[in-house]
């Protein structure tokens, strides 16, 4: 099995994961690590998928997005866990209310 093909799999597995996690959990928290679990499937998958040659090396641009990408996720999850802690000292929750 190639490296790449071990990539594609893990990536599988770690989105899986935090879809899992996603629906599963009510706890802010729980579900912004899910999230991010998630992402970090999504940009191994990216890299994964990256054109190879024998002779060459892995194409540059998914790599170059998968940065881009990891910068944004970073900031998109300390904004989540910003809203998050605004939530709990406004209401003291620490779940999101039950759907009826």
């Amino acid at each position: 099995m190639e490296t790449h093909q071990i990539y594609s799999l893990t990536s599988v597995v770690l989105f899986a994961i935090g879809i899992g996690g996603v629906i599963m959990a009510k706890h802010f928290l729980k579900k912004i690590i899910a999230t991010i679990i998630m992402g970090g499937g999504v940009f191994l998958c990216f890299v994964s998928f990256a054109q190879r040659d024998a002779l060459t090396f892995a194409d540059p641009v998914p790599h170059a997005l998968v940065i881009t990408g990891i910068v944004v996720a970073v900031t998109s999850a300390a904004f989540a866990l910003s809203l998050a802690r605004r939530i709990h000292q406004l209401t003291g929750e620490k779940t999101f209310p039950d759907e009826k």
